[in-house]
């Protein structure tokens, strides 16, 4: 099942060169411009990289687990001397002085950067439709969206246009386009793996994690950039490494299902669900009923919290220090009026006007901070409910994958597909979404499991043991396979 472990054996009993699996790589992104999974092609470092790898592998050198593998890099994490959008006019043109810490774990690996790939708008969208390059298409059926924010980390994986993808996860942005391109997307405990040099949306909610077509290749990019870094003052890193504990004995497990996350829920995917606790009190696991009453408060808070965040995260784009700036203006305020005007698209707009009105004077006890004691509220009710269970399972997204163009004409129905994924930011838990069965039109439905905070290993464990079960049923159907 792991494409990583399968590549690096292939490079290291020099079956192939990195060169030519680059290659390869490059020319399938090539012929795939359609899904416009990425917005920068980083041929020439790929190259390069591949080169060292080559080297180290004729001098019989050992290779570092992600060394020489090909993956993508969403469009907000820093690459010194490589433009980084954000996928927003804002920042077109931006070409960063430094590394983000993950890149530059990956970087010292001799990880193959292919490029950097599509999102939505400063990673405020649901579909990847915010994006000012357009959207990522899904590689199951072009007619739907890839889903948001990390839809072209997504598309890149499931259509074979690189080995793992980084995205971030703020709202449930890297599950949700997992589910609906049927990959494994793993948002981990909040403070595992470093933000610095991750372009910020909501910082107290955003988290990278690792989009791959297996739970051992999820497990092993996390264990690769879950540390420690003194340079984000939330960093707290991992307690323990997990790919290494996917093996363990699931019997016994208390898996807790809450009917809150079911409420509204598109019945193929609740079947879907239905089907893989199945398979789980199989394995041995304890199915029992809690009671989260909380998540269902859950949205609205996000979204206040989130878009006041956002409102002062964005402010420093005022066409002064870097970004982009209006070419005429009156006066300094016409000068940054016009400059946000211009270079922020309506989504990023609109959120920015919520989180500033819900931050100002008179409307601050009113929304703002009844939102944080709402987060406090939905962090203890997981806290009580993880007392009972080892593990929760919940839809990771109502539906199947949206079709093109379906959230731009409602915003409040873009908004409430977060619904399941959201509380997990809140809390700060970990939590993987895994592929689980398709709908009658044949697009991917994923389930989530989430997990206690700090029990990364859990979750992986429990997914990649439901995982080994369903791959021939599940797995095979999706498609995803090895470039070669």
């Amino acid at each position: 099942m792991s494409k990583i472990k399968y590549i690096s054996k292939l490079l290291k009993t020099k079956q192939i060169t990195c060169t030519e699996l680059t290659q390869k790589y490059l020319d399938s992104i090539a012929e795939n411009k359609g899904l416009n999974a990425y917005v920068k092609i980083t041929a020439d470092e790929a190259l390069k990289t591949a080169g060292a790898v080559d080297v180290k592998i004729e001098r019989n050198e050992e290779l570092m687990p992600l060394e020489g593998i090909p993956m993508s890099l969403k469009d907000n994490m820093s690459t010194k001397g490589i433009e980084t959008t954000c996928c927003s006019k804002m920042l077109r043109g931006y070409i960063p002085i430094y590394d983000a810490t993950v890149w530059e774990i990956l970087k010292n690996q001799n990880a193959i950067l292919l490029g950097k790939t599509n999102m939505d708008e400063f990673a405020m969208g649901s579909s990847c439709e915010t994006s000012c390059f357009g959207g990522a298409l899904n590689p199951h059926n072009k007619n739907h969206v890839a889903g948001g924010s990390s839809g072209g980390a997504a598309a890149s994986v499931a259509a074979n246009l690189a080995v793992y993808g980084l995205g971030s996860d703020t709202g449930g942005s890297v599950r949700q386009p997992a589910s609906f391109c049927g990959l494994v997307g793993m948002k981990p405990t909040y403070g595992t793996v470093s933000r610095y040099g991750l372009i910020a949306y909501a910082s107290s909610l955003d988290q990278i994690g690792p989009v791959a077509s297996s739970v051992e290749d999820a497990a092993m990019v996390y264990d690769s950039i879950s540390m420690y870094d003194s340079k984000d003052s939330t960093s707290r890193g991992r307690r323990e490494l997990i790919s290494d504990k996917l093996d363990a004995s699931i019997k016994g497990m208390k898996i807790g299902i809450a009917e809150e996350y079911f409420e509204g829920i598109n019945e193929e995917v609740r079947k879907s669900i239905d089907e893989a606790l199945k398979v789980y009190e199989y394995l041995g696991a304890e199915i029992v009923q809690i009671e989260l009453p909380q998540v269902k408060h859950a949205l609205p808070a996000y979204y206040i919290i989130a878009c006041a965040e956002a409102s002062s995260n964005l402010g420093r784009y005022d066409g002064i220090r870097y970004g982009h700036k209006t070419g005429s203006y009156k006066d300094i305020n016409d000068m940054i009026c016009r400059t946000r005007s211009e270079g922020f698209g309506k989504e990023v707009q609109r959120r920015i006007l919520l989180g500033t009105y819900v931050l100002s004077a008179g409307y601050y006890d009113a929304y703002y901070k009844k939102a944080q004691k709402l987060r406090g509220a939905i962090a203890g009710g997981f806290k009580k409910a993880f007392e009972e269970c080892n593990v929760i399972i919940a839809p990771t997204v109502p539906t199947t994958a949206f079709e093109l163009n379906f959230t731009s004409s409602d915003p409040v129905v873009a908004y409430m597909t977060d619904i399941c994924t959201v509380p997990v930011n809140i809390a700060g838990l970990p939590a993987v979404s895994v592929p689980c069965g398709f709908d009658g039109k044949g697009l991917p439905i994923g389930m989530q499991l989430i997990g206690n905070a700090f029990d990364d290993a859990v979750i992986m464990n429990a997914a990649y043991q439901y995982e080994q079960q369903v791959k021939e049923k599940i797995y095979r159907q999706t498609g995803i396979g090895v470039i070669l």
